[in-house]
């Protein structure tokens, strides 16, 4: 077995701020073992940057969440200035299926509000899938709590990033011989939101990857095995 002990002391001593829970390590830990699993994955920058999403899309618990559409009336208007009047939000507010059917009606293969698509096809996962659509894409649409599976959620990310599936963008577009960018790489799931904070996080992850002392071979020598 490969030995991490340089990665999460690494992970631990900086985002971690001198720990790492248990639900923490399994994560990171299931997602090292999806990397080692695929040849495709050989490059330590699109490692780096899908273990920077996760991070940042599940708050740093590294499990499968659910969006929080729990918002005040206050949080609505700053979130979503265009969907709701100052009277909307009220009527609104601290109401999450409400909200959700209202926010994701008629977007992303979703129906109208009445149908209940919001909320049944709201976030979920360790990068927050959303819309009926992309959980067609992903084989879950008629079982959409799968996307909390850790298996299925861990899949789900990392073919995401790898084919383009959610955005367009794929890690390829950005990580490659000649070409690194950090924070124009948000664009795979979310065009510049928070660009420069997963940026960040992608870095740390990098570094760590590259304390680990007894990695799967990376770069040319890997693609020469193969």
């Amino acid at each position: 077995m490969t030995d991490r002990t340089g990665f999460f002391t690494h992970v631990r001593q900086t985002l971690g701020r001198g720990t790492l829970s248990p639900a923490q390590i399994d994560g990171l830990t299931r997602l090292l073992d999806a990397f080692a699993a695929r040849r495709d994955l050989f490059d330590p920058r699109h490692q780096a940057y899908i273990l920077a999403t996760a991070w940042h899309e599940t708050g740093g618990r590294m499990q499968p969440v659910t969006e929080n559409l729990n918002y005040s009336a206050r949080g609505l208007i700053a979130t979503f200035p265009n969907r709701f009047s100052a009277e909307d939000a009220k009527a609104y507010a601290r109401q999450p299926e409400k909200i959700a059917n209202h926010i994701y009606a008629g977007r992303m293969g979703n129906g109208d509000e009445a149908t209940g698509d919001g909320w049944r096809f709201r976030g979920r996962g360790l990068v927050q899938i959303t819309g009926r659509r992309n959980y067609r894409c992903f084989g879950i649409e008629g079982a959409p709590d799968k996307a909390l599976d850790p298996q299925i959620a861990t899949r789900i990310l990392i073919n995401g990033m790898v084919s383009g599936a959610f955005s367009g963008a794929r890690l390829s577009d950005y990580f490659r011989p000649g070409r690194e960018d950090w924070v124009k790489a948000r664009a795979i799931i979310n065009g510049r939101d928070k660009a420069d904070l997963v940026a960040g996080y992608g870095r740390v992850f990098w570094e760590g990857l590259g304390a680990v002392s007894s990695s799967p071979l990376v770069g040319e020598e890997a693609i020469s095995t193969s």
